[in-house]
């Protein structure tokens, strides 16, 4: 029995470790495929075309927007960020689970295009542990340091519009909950439908 592929969509303010989760899920579970973005900013050292972004020039990305090939995009510092939707909806299709890792506002645009899919916000227990986990980095300014808590504030306003709400203390813990979430959501019962009955012998449901 096929079981169709899930999207799942991870977000979270920066320094909530969702990235760590993510790592840690594919680890666990190599069969799940990582969306790759598209970008038009030139790779950096060691950055491989198709692995870590799909690099293309300003007009390719354009044209890909004006054809509507993206399951959201952003514009930023001059630069387009976006998620192809090509690649993601033909791994679903083959039965395939897809994650993607990207910020709220991103999330939403793709929730708006795939409603079906399972939207996870990750949160930190509390905001001084934000803080402490953000300055921790030593790579910001006390200044950059108020900004990025400011824009956690924000974005945490946006967690009910998320399917699920993992917080992440312990990083085991947040894992586990995030495998339980996608096993759960496989046996939601609308996912499936009931098969022919004149066969004793068969299964009694399919994927739809």
């Amino acid at each position: 029995m096929s079981v169709p592929g899930l999207l799942i969509v991870i977000s979270g303010p920066s320094g909530t470790g969702k990235g760590t989760i993510c790592k840690s899920l594919f680890q666990r579970r190599p069969d799940i495929f990582f969306s790759v973005s598209a970008t038009t900013r030139p790779p950096r050292s060691g950055e491989v075309d198709g692995v870590h972004y799909y690099f293309m020039d300003k007009t390719a990305f354009e044209a890909r927007l004006a054809r509507d090939e993206f399951l959201e995009w952003a514009l930023v510092y001059g630069n387009y960020y976006g998620t192809p939707r090509g690649p993601v909806m033909d791994t679903l299709a083959a039965g395939k689970d897809v994650l993607l890792e990207i910020d709220v506002q991103g999330a939403l645009k793709v929730k708006e295009k795939a409603p079906e899919g399972v939207y996870i916000f990750i949160v930190p227990p509390s905001l001084n542990v934000l803080r402490k986990r953000i300055t921790g980095r030593g790579t910001d300014t006390a200044e950059v340091i108020e900004k990025r808590m400011g824009e956690a504030v924000s974005e945490m306003a946006h967690m009910n519009e998320y399917d699920y709400i993992v917080m992440n203390g312990v990083l085991e813990e947040a894992v586990h909950k995030v495998e339980s979430i996608i096993t759960a959501e496989k046996c939601r019962s609308h996912r499936y439908r009931l098969t022919d009955l004149s066969s004793s012998d068969g299964p009694l449901v399919e994927a739809k």
